[in-house]
């Protein structure tokens, strides 16, 4: 599902990229901030709500939170940005599918839950220093899981990834069709849907301002970074 090839120089490009850290309001609330956040701004791990961070899921040792399955979240779709700060506030990151078995695990929550739509990590690179040589052309060399910074294979591969067959316009997956079609929104981020255009359960690229649940992981380097600098804390 991932390829560790160029894996360090594409993680420099992402830090390049992000100019402001913020770090957002601790709450003991998940939603605390999510409207208030600027989207493209990382968020900073909050101690406190690395702590109490809500865990439902668990598969290969790893630990998960799905939006729609707490309760206080249940019916809240937010932005990939948006998301992904929720996730990371609490020592977490949007879910990077980097083996066929996590992937088809999350699959079976969204048919458990009949969820049409999720965000992932995934990530199109499209932002400066994304015109490397290696990364051409962008819509099959330059996508990564931004969870964990691992490259996916190429997406033209029909043997690596879970890329739909069919878009809105029939066209198979990462088609850009809305940039193609309006001119504006770059499909930059990676969401699954589940059989939204009849073809199953399977990702999409979409326009990153829209709004999905979502799917968080525990990040250990966040977990650590929080460990290290709050001695005595309990985050498992």
């Amino acid at each position: 599902m991932g390829s560790g090839s160029g894996r360090q120089s594409l993680i420099c490009i992402v830090i390049s990229t992000i100019v402001v850290l913020v770090l957002l309001p601790s709450s003991s609330k998940i939603l605390s901030g999510v409207q208030a956040q600027d989207e493209g701004k990382l968020a900073l791990p909050v101690a406190k709500d690395c702590r109490d961070r809500i865990l439902n899921g668990e598969f290969n040792g790893t630990r998960y939170f799905f939006s729609w399955v707490y309760e206080p979240t249940k019916d809240m779709k937010v932005t990939w940005f948006q998301a992904r700060n929720v996730c990371r506030r609490h020592c977490m990151d949007l879910v990077s599918l980097e083996t066929s078995e996590e992937n088809e695990y999350i699959k079976d929550q969204l048919i458990k839950s009949a969820i049409r739509y999720t965000w992932t990590s995934g990530r199109k690179c499209n932002f400066d220093g994304c015109d490397r040589t290696d990364l051409q052309p962008v819509i099959v060399n330059g996508w990564f899981w931004s969870g964990s910074g691992i490259r996916l294979g190429p997406t033209n591969n029909t043997l690596d990834g879970d890329w739909g067959l069919e878009g809105g316009d029939g066209q198979s997956q990462p088609d850009n069709r809305e940039l193609r079609v309006t001119g504006e929104n770059d499909e930059a981020c990676l969401a699954i849907l589940n059989n939204f255009y009849g073809d199953g359960i399977v990702w999409h690229d979409i326009a990153c301002y829209h709004k999905k649940y979502f799917v968080c992981e525990d990040n250990p380097k966040l977990l650590k970074f929080i460990a290290d600098n709050n001695p005595g804390i309990k985050l498992f």
